[in-house]
């Protein structure tokens, strides 16, 4: 085994890649050589990461994609064998939180979370499966969370801890019927990550240090701690490791 990190010749897809984790794993990939695939629901924002980024300007290419619609994820991979082939390595990155206690979530917030997190995460792997499958093997990384483990945190979270928890275990299902056909399936979970995500969150001064004082090595995660995380579970050097979902967090879950 050689002990590197080299995507060169392999196909990265990256939902929600136009900001935050989602950029930092899209970059990450194509500074290791990997030719990757920018779908966001903003063709705009996903152009505007592209022509920000050296690696990226050189290879990549932008596809508009709503994860949540059944059509438009099939007419993206569809479109995908004009831009080059289906990916080698999945990253189901997009996500949504609706930071409402259950009381106050309406059934629309509810389902909108988990169209998001979780029926996007789907589609797009069944997408992608068959064309894994045809390439002799693939990766797939889940952008779970420590709230898919947790219950906790400084305020009521229930829509995207159920839904991050939903996805924890999807890939393990995954894992396990995928196995046979050489396809891998991990997770990452991140801690709070400093990212337009949780923008609002950090202008509270004292809301931002209570975030900090959670991890036992007192910091927030930054977007590249997550990439590396990805970039790892994608690698041959994970070659071994299947259904298992990382936390990156900082030490938050071994408390």
């Amino acid at each position: 085994m050689t002990f590197q990190l080299d995507f060169s010749g392999s196909r990265v897809l990256v939902t929600g890649a136009a900001g935050g984790i989602g950029t930092a794993v899209a970059v990450a990939f194509a500074e290791q050589g990997a030719h990757v695939i920018l779908a966001d629901l903003s063709v705009s924002a996903a152009e505007e990461v592209r022509a920000g980024h050296a690696a990226l300007r050189e290879r990549s290419v932008v596809l508009g994609l709503d994860i949540t619609r059944e059509e438009d994820v099939a007419r993206a991979f569809a479109d995908l064998e004009a831009l080059g082939g289906a990916p080698d390595i999945l990253v189901n990155n997009a996500g949504l939180s609706i930071r409402k206690g259950v009381e106050d979530l309406s059934l629309q917030e509810w389902e909108k979370v988990f169209a998001v997190n979780v029926t996007g995460a789907f589609l797009c792997t069944r997408a992608a499966v068959p064309h894994m499958k045809a390439k002799g093997g693939g990766a797939i990384v889940n952008m779970a969370s420590i709230m898919g483990f947790s219950g906790g945190g400084p305020y009521p979270n229930p829509a995207y801890q159920a839904s991050k928890g939903a996805l924890v275990n999807f890939t393990r299902g995954l894992a396990v019927e995928l196995g046979p056909h050489n396809i891998r399936v991990n997770g990452v979970a991140p801690t709070w990550v400093r990212t337009p995500f949780i923008a609002n969150l950090l202008k509270d001064d004292t809301l931002r240090a209570q975030l900090e004082g959670l991890s036992p090595l007192g910091r927030l995660a930054e977007p590249e701690d997550v990439a590396a995380a990805v970039l790892f579970l994608a690698s041959p050097l994970a070659a071994m490791v299947t259904g298992h979902t990382l936390p990156v967090d900082g030490g938050f879950l071994a408390q």
